[in-house]
């Protein structure tokens, strides 16, 4: 059951969780159509789509209509980052994480909204509207997902045995160096999945560990974060030190995700 988070009420969790959904509805407005969806390029090279900036409008105007105090800092809305601070509450939005997964067709594409306060991941929702599945979760009030028959508690138990370590791998971004820290880790079975699915593989039981060493945003990783820290895991830089928001740099140190019943038997670098 959602208690209230940041002073607000479990009323309002349950409207954005919806409005998460109304935005992957938008996607798959794009999604399904024959017509192409990519627009344009942002100065990183990484495309834009139509379905970006419908899901942007969906969340942008809802949030401002359920919280009108509360900043949202989105993606696609570069004058929000002004709102990215390492105190205060705001809204950290990726209207559509996963481009690349959305215009290869491969389903593993996302909706992320994360309630940031003073720097933590407090709160968010990730859906996934493509394959049916929606998390969301935040300190104090557990983590859930509904993969169409109603919510269930999270973190789901792992399968019982005696395998390798499960390692979960980018669909797009697995680079040399990651590939190097998953092969220092001895034996293991490598668990693709794109955007934040990765993180919530974790939450599922379905993975033990996502290690990260190759360039994410904020707004990438904090709704993802906040479901799996709420079901149990942790997310650390290698440092050992938790992964923050509001930083002076958009884009995240390298990082390790751990699922909740692996969350302590991994050492920071």
């Amino acid at each position: 059951m959602q208690t209230a988070t940041n002073g607000l009420s479990p009323e309002i969790f349950r409207a954005v969780i919806d409005l998460a959904r109304e935005a992957g509805r938008a996607i798959l407005a794009f999604y399904q159509a024959p017509q192409a969806a990519l627009i344009d390029h942002k100065a990183d090279e990484t495309p834009l789509t139509q379905a970006d900036l419908a899901a942007h409008q969906t969340i942008f105007r809802g949030l401002q209509a359920l919280t009108p105090l509360i900043p949202v800092v989105s993606e696609e809305d570069e004058s929000s980052l002004v709102f990215r601070t390492a105190a205060g509450l705001y809204w950290l939005v990726d209207p559509l994480d996963g481009t690349k997964e959305f215009l290869a067709r491969n389903g593993e594409f996302t909706v992320n909204i994360a309630l940031v306060s003073d720097g933590e991941a407090r709160w968010g929702v990730v859906v996934a509207p493509a394959i049916g599945a929606a998390y969301w979760g935040g300190r104090g009030s557990g983590a859930f997902a509904d993969y169409g028959q109603g919510p269930v508690a999270l973190p789901v138990p792992p399968a019982e045995g005696n395998g390798p370590l499960r390692v979960v791998a980018s669909k797009s971004h697995l680079n040399a160096e990651t590939r190097r820290f998953i092969d220092a880790l001895g034996p293991h079975e490598l668990v693709q999945a794109g955007s934040s699915l990765k993180f919530c593989r974790l939450a599922e039981g379905q993975a033990d560990l996502y290690p990260r060493l190759s360039p994410t945003s904020e707004w990438d990783t904090a709704a993802a974060q906040a479901v799996l820290e709420a079901a149990g895991g942790r997310v650390l830089q290698l440092d050992g030190q938790p992964l923050g928001y509001g930083k002076a740099d958009l884009i995240n140190p390298s990082f390790v995700a751990l699922a909740p019943h692996d969350a302590g038997h991994w050492a920071p670098c």
